[in-house]
């Protein structure tokens, strides 16, 4: 055998990630925050690629603003009233003078950035806007009114470092005495002092003791509170005839311990976390039209307005040098890539909507009992697309409809199969129905799990006794024991009073 180097010539086929395909994906599963974002470093990076004009209607409400503007100048005011404004309004000629002196040193800086004058800046409000006061901020503040010994103040500010989110401190106060150098004792005393703070419950080491820190604040932990909130486990497994008898405490009163326990703030620390929730943009609108069918439109506020001037390349590149000319016409041709993608993208986004919506037209018209069983791979064939790009499609994108916002994942659900041979059910109308059937359960016939099925099963739903058990976890349903326990306590409290 003779091994000697040969070269022959084969042909295949690969499928090549360009750069411009890649770029596609990227903005087919983009928000529209991140959308724009993403077009502002475009334009700012690609000198052919402007924003969109603004609508007819944009122009006619600008017009009329300017217009507005126009006949509510002081010359055209005067001319109305037939004097100036001076004759009008008289004012003593040191007045605006001393009240900008006094005015621009409360506010902002002395500099000249306050309210001022006809010949100063505009006074910036949003600029004196107070900033949102962080946990740490308000527990510094309490530190310093009640500790002035300065080994206390470090030891405080120490715990204030040890603080989660949630207002509870996460290191063990051996560690910080370790780690400053100072006795147990001291770092438990100043603990104490720490737990006093506004709002009652910060600096506990566990939930109980957050309970019992709030408790104490409203001067109710007695003895009874005290036994309840050691004992929290029995109070999570709704145990509440042995709750009852390590409390001392009859139903009456310990359904009034448990509406106390409920009111009271599991983690203190999070009104000061200063999160805000995002509102919901929806990217599509359903509408019902006068045919009695759906209406399905791209939302115009989600949808980039991105233009490619061409003018301005045929007027800059006969007169560029090579170099130039070259990095114009890579610009163009991104640009022109670009804007094919941005209409692409909206017509793939508008023609999978469209197609939930008609898959989905029984939840539109009668609500989620109605939602059918629905998977990418069923909109992916009925609008001749791959899978992968309905999934892509349906990822952080929202849907607004007459039933409220959604998002598009919402209609893809799975199937629970028929007990009567007939079509399928969607998993969330299923979980829907078993929400609906426990709400309207009597205290005396609590519904179990097996009694749920043989309901659903009643009603043509073929499910396991598992996947009921699974789904009434998910809906955060105590078992059947634990709501009977509850619904007898609450049923005896009430007789009682």
């Amino acid at each position: 055998m003779v091994l000697a180097p040969k070269l022959h010539l084969r042909q295949t086929q690969s499928l090549v990630m360009t750069p411009q395909l890649l770029q596609s994906i990227k903005l087919l599963q983009m928000t529209h925050v991140e959308l724009e974002h993403f077009l502002d470093a475009e334009i700012e990076r690609n000198p052919l690629l402007e924003r969109g004009e603004e609508n007819s209607e944009e122009r006619a409400e600008t017009w009329q603003n300017e217009q507005e503007q126009r006949e509510n100048t002081a010359k055209s005011i005067s001319e109305k009233l037939d004097s100036s404004l001076e004759n009008l309004f008289p004012d003593d000629p040191g007045t605006q003078e001393r009240i900008s002196a006094d005015l621009s040193a409360q506010w902002k800086s002395a500099g000249g950035n306050g309210l001022q004058g006809s010949g100063g800046s505009a006074f910036d409000l949003e600029s004196t806007t107070a900033a949102a006061t962080t946990l740490r901020d308000h527990v510094n503040g309490q530190i310093a009114l009640a500790f002035s010994d300065a080994a206390q103040l470090l030891i405080a500010h120490e715990l204030a470092d040890g603080l989660d989110e949630a207002g509870y401190l996460a290191v063990e106060t051996a560690e910080i005495a370790e780690r400053i150098g100072a006795e147990p004792a001291t770092v438990d005393a100043v603990l104490a002092t720490c737990q006093t703070f506004d709002p009652p419950g910060i600096f506990a080491r566990d939930l109980a003791e957050c309970l019992a820190l709030q408790l104490i604040a409203q001067d109710r932990y007695d003895p009874a509170m005290k036994a309840m909130v050691d004992n929290l486990d029995l109070l999570a497994k709704r145990d509440f005839r042995t709750l009852g008898r390590l409390c001392g405490v009859d139903a009456e009163d310990l359904a009034d311990m448990l509406a106390e326990i409920r009111m009271l703030d599991p983690k203190p620390g999070m009104a000061f976390s200063g999160g805000t929730a995002d509102p919901i943009v929806p990217d599509i609108v359903v509408r019902a039209a006068s045919d009695g069918s759906w209406a399905v439109e791209l939302n115009p506020e989600t949808l980039p307005r991105v233009l490619v001037n061409e003018p301005y390349y045929a007027e800059i590149s006969p007169q560029a040098r090579d170099n130039e000319r070259e990095f114009l016409s890579e610009c163009l041709q991104s640009a022109n890539w670009l804007a094919r993608s941005l209409d692409q993208r909206a017509r793939t986004i508008l023609k999978v909507a469209s197609e939930i919506v008609r898959q989905q037209d029984a939840f539109l018209v009668h609500g989620v009992s109605h939602l059918r069983p629905l998977n990418l791979r069923t909109v992916a064939e009925a609008i001749g697309m791959h899978e992968s790009t309905v999934s892509r499609v349906t990822v952080n994108k929202y849907m607004m409809t007459p039933r409220g916002t959604f998002e598009l994942r919402y209609f893809f659900t799975s199937a629970l199969a028929s007990a009567s041979g007939g079509d399928a059910h969607s998993s969330e109308s299923v979980r829907d129905r078993i929400r609906a059937l426990i709400d309207a359960e009597k205290p005396a016939a609590v519904l179990s799990d097996d009694a749920l099925v043989d309901m659903l099963r009643s009603e043509g739903i073929d499910i396991a006794r598992r996947t009921v058990a699974k789904y009434r976890e998910a809906l955060n349903i105590p078992s059947s024991v634990q709501r009977r326990r509850e619904k007898k306590m609450l049923a005896a409290a009430g007789a009682g009073s």
